[in-house]
């Protein structure tokens, strides 16, 4: 008899598959990254059909057979519809699940990786905070989730943790006044706490605040110098997000 389980889990992707069925990518916390099939879920009527869907939140039982899994039942806490309304953070969303399937892997804990999608959506929605600084936190949070960050805590070359206002890309670190030599490219101090703040702050805490246009600007030039060392692919969904 096959093994059921029980796990809590974002949608990450969905395609058809057959006349009626869906293939679901699901980020969980307790599996990682899996994929599993909804039998009927494009069939009209089916209750399944609207949890199966990118973004959906909730729970999802599971019975696993020789080569994937196929969802039961599932139980939407959460189908952030109201992202499906905005265009431009619609395409925000797009791009969060795509990058954290990049970084998502099979028997892995996805607790952070969860915790990170779902508060960040959260974020898009909020007029306070500007949906390009909601991308960057969640760039550098997630790439440090999965151990991928630069170190912006002492010089990378005298240690010390003080006077930290220059960004050496050849060794992925701060340098200090002092060694700062030729390469390394000034930020100002803002830019420097708030990146600090990403990394060292609860998830839940991450969208409680607003940075100058120049911090911004910083903060998105180092992120896509760090993307481009760090991820191998350009996402589809960034392509279309940079084109708004």
């Amino acid at each position: 008899m096959s093994e059921t389980y029980t796990v809590t889990g974002m949608v990450l992707s969905a395609m058809p598959v057959g006349e009626y069925d869906r293939r679901l990518v699901i980020l969980t916390r307790e599996k990682g990254k899996i994929s599993a099939f909804v039998r009927g879920a494009r069939r009209p009527g089916n209750p399944q059909m609207a949890g199966s869907r990118p973004f959906s939140f909730g729970e999802f039982d599971l019975f696993e057979g020789r080569s994937s899994y196929t969802v039961s039942a599932m139980r939407i806490q959460n189908y952030f519809e109201e992202l499906s309304l905005d265009f431009e953070a619609a395409t925000y969303g797009c791009y969060f699940v795509e990058f954290a399937d990049y970084y998502g892997r099979e028997n892995i804990d996805g607790s952070e990786m969860i915790k990170l999608l779902y508060q960040s959506f959260r974020a898009l929605m909020k007029e306070s905070i500007p949906n390009e600084l909601v991308r960057r936190i969640f760039e550098l949070r997630l790439m440090a989730i999965n151990g991928e960050y630069p170190n912006l805590f002492s010089c990378g070359r005298c240690r010390i943790q003080e006077n930290l206002h220059y960004f050496d890309f050849r060794t992925n670190s701060l340098r200090c006044d002092s060694c700062k030599e030729d390469v390394a490219v000034s930020l100002l101090e803002a830019t420097v706490y708030t990146m600090q703040y990403v990394l060292t702050s609860p998830i839940e805490k991450l969208y409680t605040f607003n940075v100058k246009p120049e911090v911004l600007q910083e903060f998105s030039s180092l992120m896509d110098r760090e993307i481009a060392v760090y991820i191998d692919r350009k996402m589809k969904s960034l392509e279309i997000l940079e084109s708004i």
